[in-house]
């Protein structure tokens, strides 16, 4: 294996950094999404039992001592108690925007390692048969002794640019699933606070 890695050139090393780059951003994510949905479910517990008894401080404490994008969320929302409903929502929706970006960050760099992964391959491609070439202009005759190392080299690098490329793209949409499960989940929590602390009427009486 360590043979073949050699004989795949330079670009073996670039396409070895993006598949432990990417590995590190797959971990990275899953972790601090399965993380942000425990303490996310406690949050939930939590929040709306003392919001049901009108204790809106010690809600705002549990938010304080709890550091994910959910909490914050419902940490604004919560500042808002006693307004109504349609403005609770919209300061709520404003910070969950702000917080829905966090929770995609790295996702597009591994978009990003998907795509120019089997590019690098193809790269190493062309660098394999332009050796090839050059071997052939130089000796003026070919052989499979004195071509063997440009192609091999050409399907080296086409062969571990796709076998990064493929899960990595695996990965993405997984991470992307449940950072959309994540979201969907957090909604209706929100959703749930609001209609809990919307204690106005958005008509004005006449």
């Amino acid at each position: 294996m360590f043979e073949l890695f050699n004989k795949g050139g330079f670009l073996m090393w670039v396409l070895l950094g993006c598949s432990v780059l990417a590995l590190a951003i797959f971990l990275m994510k899953l972790f601090w999404y399965r993380q942000i949905r425990g303490s996310g479910q406690i949050l939930f517990r939590d929040v709306i039992d003392l919001v049901q008894k009108k204790k809106i401080d010690e809600a705002l404490v549990v938010c304080q001592r709890t550091p994910s994008p959910l909490s914050r969320v419902v940490l604004a929302a919560l500042r808002q108690s006693g307004r109504p409903r349609e403005h609770i929502k919209t300061i709520a929706s404003e910070v969950a925007s702000r917080e829905g970006v966090a929770l995609e960050s790295y996702l597009g760099l591994l978009s990003t390692i998907a795509t120019i992964s089997p590019l690098l391959g193809l790269l190493g491609t062309v660098l394999g048969m332009i050796q090839a070439f050059n071997v052939i202009a130089t000796a003026g005759v070919s052989t499979p002794a004195t071509l063997g190392g440009g192609i091999s080299q050409a399907l080296i690098t086409t062969a571990a640019g796709m076998a990064v490329a493929i899960p990595v793209i695996l990965a993405h949409r997984f991470l992307t699933g449940q950072m959309n499960r994540l979201v969907v989940e957090m909604q209706e929590f929100i959703l749930r606070i609001v209609d809990l602390l919307g204690g106005g009427s958005d008509d004005v009486q006449q």
